[in-house]
């Protein structure tokens, strides 16, 4: 069993030992783990193993193929060629992916396997791509895409994507993405955000961001104030007149532009938080979209930890019609984007799909 934890740099990037323990209790007793991946303890582990048996291999991405930004850019064929692949595919029979939430990501225990071993997807992902195939397919109008979250690149893609074929009729941005594109429309959000978003990399997509306000006039709506901390506690600004100060939310204006948006729409797909809900008093906003999309009557999904965190503490999981296991994967899906670990399958070259 491969599988990945975190990433190299962020404080939850460890090991999968005790992922192997919870494993093991589920289970009674029939899992092991070793920390090698693909060396010639992991070979010995799994040349021991009978019938029945299960072993958790390391963290996939303790292998720094796993994340070279060069070798995800390579095509599958190439990806194959790695070490990990070449090494761990000669001591097994068969892949399967099972981890639709990281099927949007081309790295090689994703894309390089099916390239050189006969292989299918597991039942969990079957069930999570026929959720999503019936969203997709839905011919109710209009959708509404909520995006937010740290990670910017994903959500300014999929706004992209999803207004560029017709697959929603409205993008309610929050969190980075929505300071580089209030920076696009030319609103001064401070040269604490302004810094921020230089330092994730992201200044390159100011100008296109500008583009996209341009070509889709009217259906990106973004915040129109902002929370940001103030002495220990929680204010807000407007975005026409915001302070030096980092925000952390969207504001109260904002929430009910948000929330009149969701409860319109006959189709609400979410993704990533609308703040840091993690610091006391900056989980109103992600709160509030998610009980907009609760009290509505539209066909919902909400894809990713944190938006799952939020509403399991928010006691709304159940109002909701489809959680998806990954935030990007579920999105990426929904934007009608081919995911890399699935088209991979299609022509996979190791013999049976």
């Amino acid at each position: 069993l491969i599988a990945h934890q975190s990433r190299p740099g962020k404080g939850d990037f460890t090991t999968l030992r005790r992922h192997s323990e919870v494993l093991n209790r589920l289970v009674k007793g029939r899992v092991s783990y070793i920390d090698d991946v693909f060396g010639s303890c992991a070979k010995k582990k799994i040349d021991s193993l009978n019938d029945g048996e299960v072993l958790v291999l390391e963290n996939v991405r303790f292998c720094s193929e796993e994340v070279s930004k060069k070798i995800c850019k390579n095509p599958p064929i190439e990806q194959a060629k790695t070490h990990l692949v070449r090494r761990l595919s000669s001591y097994v029979d068969f892949y399967v992916n099972d981890a639709f939430a990281v099927s949007h990501r081309a790295q090689p225990s994703v894309v390089g396997f099916p390239m050189v071993l006969p292989c299918c997807i597991g039942p969990s992902m079957e069930r999570e791509i026929t959720a999503l195939t019936k969203v997709l397919k839905s011919k109710e109008t209009p959708k509404v895409f909520a995006l937010g979250g740290a990670k910017a690149d994903d959500s300014f893609l999929i706004t992209k994507n999803v207004l560029s074929k017709g697959v929603a009729d409205k993008v309610l941005l929050s969190g980075v993405a929505a300071l580089i594109f209030l920076m696009a429309s030319g609103k001064d959000i401070g040269s604490a955000n302004r810094d921020m978003v230089k330092d994730l990399g992201y200044n390159e997509l100011v100008s296109e961001a500008g583009e996209l306000l341009k070509r889709f006039k009217g259906q990106i709506e973004l915040p129109v104030d902002l929370a940001f901390e103030d002495n220990g506690g929680r204010s807000e600004a407007s975005v026409d007149g915001f302070p030096d100060k980092k925000a952390l939310d969207i504001g109260a204006e904002t929430m009910k532009v948000f929330s009149k948006a969701i409860k319109d729409a006959s189709v609400v797909i979410a993704k990533g938080p609308a703040g840091v809900f993690e610091i006391n008093g900056f989980g109103l906003g992600t709160e509030s979209i998610l009980q907009s999309i609760a009290d509505s009557k539209s066909l919902s999904v909400i894809g990713g930890g944190h938006l799952t965190t939020v509403a399991k503490r928010a006691g709304l999981r159940d109002k909701i019609s489809y959680i998806g296991s990954g935030g990007g994967a579920t999105v990426s899906f929904l934007s009608d984007q081919p995911l890399p670990g699935i088209e991979v399958m299609k022509k996979s070259g190791g013999g049976e799909q």
